[in-house]
């Protein structure tokens, strides 16, 4: 009995944590919050449950907004959100539930500003196409107020105005290995050719916007290996020194053009993503 329901769990485990994750922006919270969900399940009787799935996604939703709930009122100040990072290649369930419908580093930080109901509301309900009933149940209000709060969610993600990347990955790693191709050689046409007009560079909080400014400081590291990753779902690299990984770079690559570049510089974070 015990080894079947562990095995149903685990059937649904991937989607609990692409859940989780969106809703927390951790990978570290994530689990946390699909493992008290498994303990919760050892004390109740799976067997009258109609809907597993459906019980075990409030059960995990209800632990991420008490998560959010408690940052918010101990006022903390969050760690910045964690992309997915995996090699380029061959991808687990696991990997392709949380990469589906990727979450890039910029969205991470818009959702990372809303309430916790509105984080809730929107992610369930646009990400999962839960319906607004069962979403309302678990955030104490009524279906019409948990759509207003999906709506209020949505017009802040739709004003930070968020580049979409290319669905092709093909695409993406032209658009990424011509950057690297031009950066190495330091040929400053190739690389405003490859760069939107208004892309965005973002190296750990510091903002540098605009084709020729991100141009002219492009460059590949000296003495460094380049590996190719998937970031938060778009074209990245992980870059090594000494076999040491030392950056991730995560490219939104938009109508064939780089839109946007958010890099990771910071030890302790490398180590987390790449844990």
């Amino acid at each position: 009995m015990v080894d079947d329901l562990a095995r149903r769990f685990e059937e649904h485990r991937p989607r609990l944590r692409a859940v989780a994750y969106r809703m927390l922006g951790s990978l570290a919270e994530a689990d946390d919050a699909v493992q008290d969900a498994w303990l919760r399940l050892g004390g109740v009787d799976a067997e009258e449950i109609e809907n597993l799935g459906g019980w075990l996604t409030t059960v995990v939703a209800r632990e991420c907004l008490h998560t959010l709930r408690t940052r918010r009122r101990r006022a903390e100040q969050p760690h910045p959100p964690d992309p997915v990072v995996v090699p380029d290649g061959d991808l687990d369930p696991e990997q392709q539930a949380l990469l589906s419908d990727a979450v890039g580093l910029a969205m991470l930080v818009v959702l990372d500003q809303l309430s916790p109901a509105e984080r809730l509301a929107f992610v369930l309900h646009d990400m999962f196409e839960l319906p607004f009933d069962e979403i309302a149940g678990i955030v104490g209000r009524t279906p019409v107020a948990a759509r207003q709060l999906a709506s209020r969610a949505r017009r802040r993600v739709r004003d930070a105005e968020i580049p979409a990347p290319d669905p092709d990955l093909s695409q993406q790693r032209r658009a990424v290995f011509a950057f690297f191709a031009a950066a190495r050689d330091g040929d400053f046409d190739a690389l405003l050719r490859v760069l939107d007009p208004d892309v965005v560079l973002d190296v750990g909080g510091t903002i540098v916007r605009g084709a020729e400014q991100v141009a002219r400081g492009a460059s590949v590291p000296r003495g460094g290996t380049l590996s190719p990753a998937l970031v938060g779902g778009v074209v990245g690299a992980v870059i090594s020194r000494d076999g040491e990984p030392s950056t991730v770079m995560a490219f939104t690559v938009t109508g064939g053009r780089i839109a946007r570049i958010d890099v990771v510089t910071d030890p302790d974070r490398v180590r987390r993503l790449l844990g």
